[in-house]
């Protein structure tokens, strides 16, 4: 029960630090940094509500029933919803833009990241995997992954737009399968 509340509450400040950090963009006068900051906030203590959530679910007694299934739905919520801001702050530690208007990056290739949707695509991906796991059909990342690859195949051509794609991909898919080892544990 508890880890269940901690996944909520991880979804919570997620989605908070999200709405925070749109306003924050949209401010022009709003340092990229300070934009950035925001995400490093959301996720140091997203973090750290999901690590105190599988310590708990690796201790605690296995759930059943209706707690199990709401658990399960809690960890897809979770690993699709709080990954955000951990992807983000990957692709700025590799040098690519993470702001919508890149108002104080340099001035390279338009300042417009070259790979555009990546957010919602980069939710849906976390939800895939993290659905595909706990399913127990693993099988179904790689699918997932092919239906990116080839979506954004045409794109990849584009000034940093592969190394944008393999960071993004890479930080999402590890962030799902992480959160996901938490429901994992609830039912085990």
């Amino acid at each position: 029960m508890i880890t269940i509340i901690l996944l909520a509450a991880a979804i919570v400040v997620a989605v908070g630090g999200s709405a925070l950090r749109s306003r924050r963009a949209a401010d022009q006068t709003a340092s990229d940094t300070s934009v950035l900051m925001v995400d490093f906030a959301s996720a140091s203590i997203v973090v750290i509500l999901l690590i105190a959530g599988a310590i708990e679910a690796a201790v605690a007694d296995e759930v059943v029933g209706a707690e199990l299934v709401a658990g399960a739905v809690l960890t897809v919520i979770a690993a699709a919803v709080t990954g955000s801001s951990v992807v983000r702050l990957v692709l700025a530690a590799g040098g690519i833009p993470t702001r919508a208007d890149n108002h104080d990056d340099d001035a390279q290739s338009g300042d417009v990241p070259p790979l555009r949707g990546g957010r919602i695509i980069g939710v849906l991906e976390r939800t895939g995997v993290a659905a595909c796991l706990l399913l127990g059909w693993p099988e179904g990342i790689p699918v997932i992954l092919a239906v990116k690859s080839l979506a954004r195949f045409s794109e990849l051509r584009a000034p940093h737009a592969s190394e944008q794609f393999i960071l993004g991909t890479f930080a999402s898919v590890l962030w799902s399968c992480a959160v996901a080892g938490i429901g994992y544990l609830l039912g085990t």
